[in-house]
């Protein structure tokens, strides 16, 4: 045990962090799709059978744990195949990733971005000075395509005229979430999954449920404007802020949508 110890070196202390970091990450992942009291089990399992087998060595337990375990990968992989895929997305297009991939064109880029997606915010500045309900959602086609095929097709141009039309009143579009593509309006009256997170305020309504349900489920930008207030929120990665202005809108999309 004294040799293991004066043994314990530098990249043992990098490898204990490496599994607390990856620990900790499964732990929020988990936290936010609802399958945190199922992880602890697991955790409390795998504690108990490394006791049984390592410290114990109880062998005929510790065989039949063994056997539990080695059928058990197989289970965790159909229990957890949403959340699993969840974490390999959120590996690869996590803004640290992202920016690690392409700090040496963001700086050329950044303003054309942000360019991009001003029509996006100064509709939504133009929609909440009218207290005009809004849902528009910012993603990738792959993760988002059922979501696109529940609504009507639009296929245009990021436009902020249109936009606003699109959500107005008495427009047979307005009911639902407008989709964003590849710089291009693909949808709109689409519908999205609702959240049952009991974290939202009590006076977010269907939209803002609806924008926290798909931020759970993908990496897609869901922004709101509230029919009652006003307020412009976004939503994203299971996460949301409020009170957006038109240029902090923008700033978001251009840091958090690629």
């Amino acid at each position: 045990m004294v040799d293991y110890f004066v043994s314990f070196g530098i990249k043992d202390i990098i490898d204990v962090l490496c599994v607390s970091l990856l620990l900790f990450y499964l732990y929020k992942l988990l936290k936010r799709t609802g399958s945190l009291n199922m992880f602890i089990g697991i955790l409390v399992f795998i504690l108990v059978w490394i006791v049984v087998s390592q410290v114990l060595k109880m062998q005929l337990l510790g065989a039949v744990m063994n056997k539990l375990v080695d059928v058990g990968v197989i289970a965790l992989i159909v229990l957890f195949a949403d959340d699993i895929r969840h974490f390999f997305r959120d590996i690869g297009t996590s803004t640290r990733t992202r920016k690690l991939f392409h700090w040496l064109v963001r700086r050329r880029s950044g303003h054309g971005d942000a360019a991009k997606w001003e029509p996006v915010s100064k509709a939504c500045e133009s929609m909440s000075g009218r207290k005009e309900g809004a849902l528009i959602v910012i993603g990738g086609s792959d993760e988002l395509h059922d979501v696109i095929a529940s609504g009507e097709e639009v296929n245009a141009n990021i436009n902020q005229r249109l936009i606003e039309n699109i959500f107005f009143k008495n427009s047979p579009l307005h009911d639902g979430a407008m989709i964003i593509v590849n710089d291009r309006i693909e949808s709109a009256a689409c519908i999205l999954p609702l959240s049952q997170s009991e974290e939202l305020p009590k006076e977010f309504g269907l939209r803002h449920r609806s924008a926290m349900g798909i931020a759970e489920k993908t990496n897609a930008v869901a922004v709101v404007v509230s029919e009652e207030t006003g307020i412009i929120s976004v939503f994203h990665k299971g996460s949301f802020q409020r009170n957006m202005t038109a240029d902090g809108l923008t700033h978001f999309l251009s840091e958090n949508v690629r």
